[in-house]
């Protein structure tokens, strides 16, 4: 299995249904490209699919891992306007159009942050498609605010914290070590493993014709993401009847879920863990944590 765990990822563009000509995601495709696609990962606000291949490719041996960019992330484009939003329904329907372009079996969603939150969206709108949640800190708001904000025509607290920090990051910089000396150690950073953090800067920069690099997701539409709030992800979970795993950080979590019991009685196939010392970012951490529960979701058995 070792030559598996140094097996990389071969690049793809996938056209997606229903999201009008042109429609189109990059994608990292992780193992046998004879079997189908056992789970589909997508990453956090402001990131890319490629920040989380030291996690995924050690698993390439028994699973088959698509890892999506998301639109307006790493190398797909942005194609909805950042006025307006108020939620995610834009790039849940993203996932719905890739679910439908893809053919297989049903597949295990997994996302960390974002990217769980718009799984769980998406699972309760085609369940059929989807076998299985495996969710990394995922952003699940408290109940009340959902309740509180519906017939909103705006989002509350638009220009919260993280939104302002996002408008205020710097978009070039010289060069991609640069970056990463720039990153190294600091912020949201911090905890992160030196060769993670190479990989996000790989496809979360653009080489521009100076010579320089630039952010592939525009501070304003990673701080219309950190806006637009508005997502139901309770009433989604209520419905869905499957295999569902929540591993939630004990510093700094996104997840304001942190007890199954309230859904048992309709999926007892629900856990939750909070994992201790691990901050939002746990899926670069705990990359030990991440295999054992895709594998587990996934039905995998051995190692990849």
């Amino acid at each position: 299995m070792d030559a598996a765990k140094g097996l990389a990822p071969r690049r793809r563009t996938i056209a997606i249904e229903g999201r009008g000509d042109g429609a189109r995601l990059a994608a990292l495709d992780f193992g046998d490209p004879a079997r189908p696609i056992d789970v589909v990962f997508l990453h956090a606000n402001g990131f890319n699919a490629m920040t989380y291949r030291s996690v995924l490719a050690p698993l390439a041996g028994t699973l088959r891992i698509l890892a999506v960019d998301q639109q307006g992330h790493g190398r797909s484009p942005q194609r909805a306007a950042v006025e307006g939003r108020m939620n995610w329904h834009d790039l849940r329907d993203d996932l719905l159009g890739l679910l439908a372009a893809l053919e297989g079996p049903p597949v295990v969603l997994a996302g960390h942050s974002m990217g769980g939150a718009v799984s769980i969206l998406a699972a309760a709108e085609r369940p059929e498609r989807v076998r299985g949640l495996a969710l990394f800190d995922p952003v699940i708001v408290p109940r009340e605010m959902v309740i509180a904000a519906r017939g909103l025509t705006e989002p509350p607290h638009a220009d919260n914290p993280m939104a302002q920090g996002a408008r205020r990051r710097r978009t070039v910089f010289p060069t991609r070590a640069a970056v990463i000396e720039s990153y190294t150690g600091r912020g949201a950073f911090k905890t992160w493993p030196a060769q993670a953090l190479a990989d996000y800067v790989e496809d979360g920069f653009t080489d521009r014709e100076g010579g320089e690099v630039e952010l592939a997701a525009a501070p304003a539409w990673e701080a219309s993401n950190f806006s637009a709030h508005l997502n139901d992800v309770w009433s989604a979970l209520e419905g869905l009847r499957m295999p569902i795993r929540i591993l939630r950080a004990e510093i700094g979590s996104t997840c304001n879920l942190t007890d199954a019991a309230p859904f048992l009685a309709g999926n007892p196939d629900f856990r939750i863990e909070t994992i201790a010392g691990a901050t939002h970012f746990l899926p670069l951490e705990r990359p030990d944590l991440v295999a054992a529960t895709l594998r587990q979701v996934a039905g995998a058995t051995g190692e990849g």
